[in-house]
């Protein structure tokens, strides 16, 4: 019973809220039913609205308790008006977590500007809008807040035909550790997760059988990730406590993708 009180205490989060802006898609999803499952009241945010009230349904089933808000990550109005929603319900956000995200495979001479333009928008802007919004709340909290940024495995390394995405997802670690460097001192923390091969509906068309191949060759655990595999780390870059002196880090979970020489 100690050793159980003891976790709870490190990594607890009942009576604290956390936003998942796509919270909706395959890795958003497995983050905020982890945060749920871990005593966290979830807002869940998206463009999708069917998938972000299905996606509340599945979790209301297991007892958690999470709400959906129709959010465009891109637009700084929108992400206000899920703030404010988010405030309204549970009065306080104390976690962030920025895992809108949008890929597109080309090669470098067929990349084109509005494409580019727009993976940019998701996956670098929405995030520093998004961090914007919520540290202005998060300053007014007593405890100050925490930040979970979604790079990559390809934030500072090269991968064949998404340019675009590498650019974005570079820019977030970037962000990020500005971010931290810039309110560490005023109690919020900001950090990132870089994910390895996790396959979901935006990338699988990218998943040719030569670039399976050559993913599983330069992964030493010689498999994809799961979604669920990143919800340690999460708790850990999140918790008030277990992470109370993480801030501006980086944590590849990857299979070993990063240290492979391959």
């Amino acid at each position: 019973m100690g050793s159980v009180n003891y976790l709870d205490e490190l990594f607890g989060m009942k009576g604290q809220t956390a936003v998942v802006i796509g919270g909706a898609g395959a890795l958003g999803r497995a983050l905020a039913r982890g945060l749920a499952k871990n005593g966290a009241k979830v807002v869940i945010a998206g463009r999708k609205e069917e998938a972000g009230e299905n996606a509340v349904a599945e979790f209301k089933k297991e007892g958690l308790d999470v709400a959906f808000h129709k959010t465009d990550a891109t637009d700084k109005a929108s992400l206000i008006s899920l703030r404010d929603r988010a405030l309204e319900l549970t009065g306080k956000v104390d976690m962030l977590v920025n895992c809108a995200g949008a890929n597109v495979g080309n090669s470098f001479l067929d990349v084109d500007a509005d494409e580019w333009d727009k993976i940019l928008a998701i996956n670098l802007k929405g995030t520093m809008l998004s961090c914007q919004v919520f540290i202005e709340t998060m300053l007014t909290n007593e405890d100050g807040g925490a930040i979970l940024n979604i790079g990559s495995v390809n934030s500072d390394r090269p991968l064949s035909r998404v340019f675009a995405y590498a650019a974005s997802k570079a820019g977030v670690v970037n962000l990020t550790q500005n971010i931290a460097q810039e309110f560490a001192a005023k109690g919020i923390r900001c950090n990132a997760i870089c994910p390895g091969f996790f396959p979901a509906e935006q990338n699988k068309k990218l998943l040719d059988a030569k670039r399976v191949e050559n993913i599983m060759n330069g992964t030493p655990m010689r498999r994809y990730g799961s979604p669920e595999e990143l919800v340690g780390a999460a708790l850990l870059m999140l918790s008030k406590n277990a992470g109370s002196y993480i801030t501006g880090s980086t944590l590849y979970v990857d299979g070993g993708f990063t240290c492979s020489w391959f």
